[in-house]
């Protein structure tokens, strides 16, 4: 059967990211064509206690959801505690920028029955457009497809991609060994963006994208992906803000956003059934 495929990552406090953009792709999509979201965790609370993995009451509301666009949507939840602390226990990098759970989608060539080609997302994004303007691209001869990151291309350079959404081939990464090579590199070197530096400077072939599939600072008609990651602010002062997409308020009086209304109320609904079923099952 053929499906669109998802990856996302983190530990527990991203199901609220999850249902957000799970929503958003599933309500501005038109293709019957099915979903399977695969998210990576990990339970690395002895670094930090807060630092648990996504559990299964969470997959399991999450896939009840997804399943009532589509009986034939899956989420498959996969924990690669085991190969982090293998791979990454103790490296230079285990202090990341985000958190250790930026470096998990390093292991995408390490599990088995991974498809192909599979949509890397951050869970601080929304898509505004249907998902298949993205997915659709052809990826077959390069490793992956990303948008420049939108400081670093003044900053650092004109082709700087920011990592937050990355259409992945595989099947070609395999090849090159792109995510090998970033592994490497994350066990010896201390990196100032850890996974991101690492990835780019592994990388042999990329597609570049338009700034509408990873916009980290407007919100067109034409942009595909609004990613809430964080950005600079000139008023009343400069200064950074970090607003997540789950944060409505924020979203309606910061950015005066209405447009995720249908979507940003739906997960409203959702959260407080699932905090309720919680509380009902103690």
């Amino acid at each position: 059967m053929k499906m669109t495929n998802i990856l996302f990552c983190g530990n527990d406090k991203v199901f609220d990211g999850m249902l957000t953009a799970a929503l958003s792709i599933l309500k501005r999509t038109e293709s019957k064509e099915p979903f399977c979201f695969y998210v990576f965790t990990m339970d690395v609370s002895h670094i930090k206690e807060s630092y648990l993995p996504v559990n299964e009451r969470q997959i399991a509301f999450f896939e009840r959801v997804i399943k009532g666009y589509n009986s034939e949507n899956r989420a498959v939840l996969i924990d690669v505690t085991e190969i982090y602390n293998k791979e990454f226990g103790n490296c230079p990098n285990e202090d990341a920028y985000c958190s250790p759970y930026t470096l998990i989608r390093l292991f995408a060539d390490m599990i088995e029955g991974l498809p192909d080609k599979i949509l890397y997302l951050d869970c601080d994004i929304l898509f505004n457009r249907d998902i298949h303007l993205l997915y659709d691209i052809d990826v077959e001869d390069c490793e992956y497809a990303a948008s420049r990151d939108h400081y670093g291309k003044y900053l650092i350079n004109p082709n700087y991609v920011n990592a937050g959404v990355l259409l992945f081939n595989l099947k070609e990464m395999k090849k090159t060994a792109l995510l090998e090579k970033a592994r490497a590199l994350i066990k010896t070197k201390k990196l100032v963006f850890a996974d991101q530096s690492a990835i780019i400077r592994s990388t042999t072939k990329k597609k570049m994208l338009g700034q509408k599939f990873n916009d980290q600072k407007f919100l067109h008609k034409h942009t595909v992906v609004r990613h809430f990651s964080k950005r600079l602010f000139w008023l009343p002062y400069p200064h950074t803000a970090n607003i997540k997409q789950w944060q409505v308020s924020e979203i309606h009086r910061i950015f005066g956003y209405y447009c995720f209304d249908d979507i940003l109320y739906e997960y409203i609904y959702l959260k407080e059934k699932f905090l309720r079923e919680e509380k009902e099952n103690g």
